[in-house]
């Protein structure tokens, strides 16, 4: 285990790194959001059904359900750096060919493989990022990775409603094409991010991992300090490891809590114009797309408390209270599903805000739970799984908002959102402040930090 890195002192490099690593989350973000917007136009020109507009709201989400399994795999086994521009250039190419495209078995298509490298720079970016992050900014950075894709969110409806503006519905193709430009930016932000010395470590690399520590953190880093515990002989690995004794219940609870959140999240926010109008608001491009978009920056909002949280009260509360919380405004629209737009609003909002306790928790928690070798492969894991109910919920809205009411459909969320709350009282561990290496090893979560242990480490001379 590392002690040097978990009490390295936050430099400028792990702000750019961070902001390097939060192109992933962004585009994923807006990426999923702006097909919302797409969509007003794309449904009358392309004379779409409502099975199509699911199929097209939840092609990516499946794309990402099995690039996240996929990738998360290889991440752990060739290394970080590898795969961290080639995920940008899938996506630049996918993004440019949607503007040709008018078939939708063609856009389906382009927008599984999108899902599938958004997926993959999950277990890329976040393992990357938390393997050189201290412990005291570890939540809080990781975290805001989860700020990135709201801000993707908000951007997609804002661009959007400029395109409506514009260029009218027909600029639905620009929409779709203009992600291409946001995955050049963080391409060029990208260039010259170093490797995790953690994983270079564990995989007998360790003179290159002490250099890139001292160039990168300034500090004297003894090389047998980087290296992992030893494993036994005959040991899992993989995908396999994850589901025995020591590990099955974190990724389990890893999985679940994440489902349970996005499932209704993502539909809402793929859906959201539609949604608005099945509660009886006005139509139009102001109301449609800015009313949604409202809504997309109050999630956003909603992670700034839960950053600051999660590192005074801890990760357990903060994740079983939002949880808990969450819950009563699905309800209130559940029961009350002809309330006035004011209400409506409200109520949207209340949810959105309070979705930040598990929202900065989504990469922290499987970051933190499983060590080295197979911490990108949880990462992978858990995104894949979260995406299960993301797809479901994303495919299903539309077709339970025609088919059994606003109601019925806001009570359904409740209740899967109840079911995260229950996995989260059950399962959920305190990882605050603990040191990478311990809180990764089952049973260790509660153990104090580095820095307790270690006096700081002297800069390199």
């Amino acid at each position: 285990m590392s002690r040097t890195i978990d009490n390295a002192p936050y430099t400028a490099f792990h702000r750019r790194l961070a902001l390097a690593c939060s192109g992933g989350p962004l585009l994923d973000g807006y990426i999923l959001s702006i097909v919302g917007v797409a969509l007003i136009g794309m449904r009358p020109e392309l004379g779409l059904s409502t099975a199509d507009v699911s199929l097209i709201g939840a092609a990516a989400l499946v794309g990402m359900f099995v690039g996240g399994a996929l990738f998360g795999v290889l991440t752990d086994k060739i290394g970080r750096e590898v795969m961290y521009t080639a995920d940008l250039l899938v996506m630049i190419v996918c993004s440019v060919l949607s503007f040709w495209v008018d078939a939708v078995w063609a856009i389906a298509l382009l927008r599984f493989v999108l899902g599938m490298a958004v997926a993959a720079d999950y277990p890329i970016a976040t393992s990357l990022l938390a393997e050189w992050l201290p412990a005291k900014h570890r939540g809080r950075l990781l975290g805001q990775q989860i700020v990135a894709w709201y801000a993707g969110a908000v951007l997609a409806y804002l661009t959007g409603y400029l395109f409506l503006e514009i260029g009218g519905p027909g600029s639905w193709r620009w929409m779709l094409g203009s992600s291409a430009v946001l995955c050049v930016v963080f391409l060029v932000i990208r260039r010259g991010s170093p490797e995790s010395p953690r994983w270079l470590a564990a995989n007998g690399r360790v003179g290159e991992a002490v250099r890139l520590v001292e160039r990168h953190l300034g500090v004297k880093v003894d090389g047998r300090e980087l290296m992992p515990e030893r494993t036994a002989p005959g040991t899992p690995t993989g995908l396999r490891l994850l589901m025995t004794p020591p590990y099955r219940r974190r990724t389990l609870f890893c999985g679940l809590f994440f489902l349970c959140q996005v499932a209704p999240l993502f539909a809402m926010l793929t859906f959201g114009p539609q949604l608005l109008e099945a509660f009886g608001m006005p139509g139009g491009t102001m109301v449609e797309t800015l009313g949604t978009g409202l809504i997309s920056l109050v999630f956003l909002l909603g992670c700034y408390p839960a950053l600051r949280l999660i590192d005074t009260w801890g990760r357990r509360p903060v994740i079983i209270r939002s949880f808990a919380l969450m819950i009563v405004p699905l309800a209130v629209l559940g029961i009350w599903p002809d309330a006035p737009a004011a209400v409506v609003v409200v109520a949207l909002c209340a949810y959105a805000f309070l979705c930040g306790g598990p929202n900065v928790l989504d990469w922290t928690y499987p970051n933190e739970l499983f060590p080295t070798e197979i911490r990108a492969t949880a990462v992978g894991v858990a995104t894949s799984v979260s995406r299960i109910g993301a797809a479901v919920g994303t495919f299903l809205l539309p077709l339970s908002l025609s088919g059994i009411g606003t109601g019925p459909t806001m009570l359904i969320a409740a209740g899967v959102t109840a079911a995260g709350l229950l996995v989260s009282v059950l399962w959920a561990e305190e990882t605050r402040g603990t040191a990478l290496g311990a809180a990764a090893s089952p049973g260790m979560a509660k153990a104090p930090t580095a820095r307790a242990a270690r006096p700081a480490p002297q800069p390199v001379r």
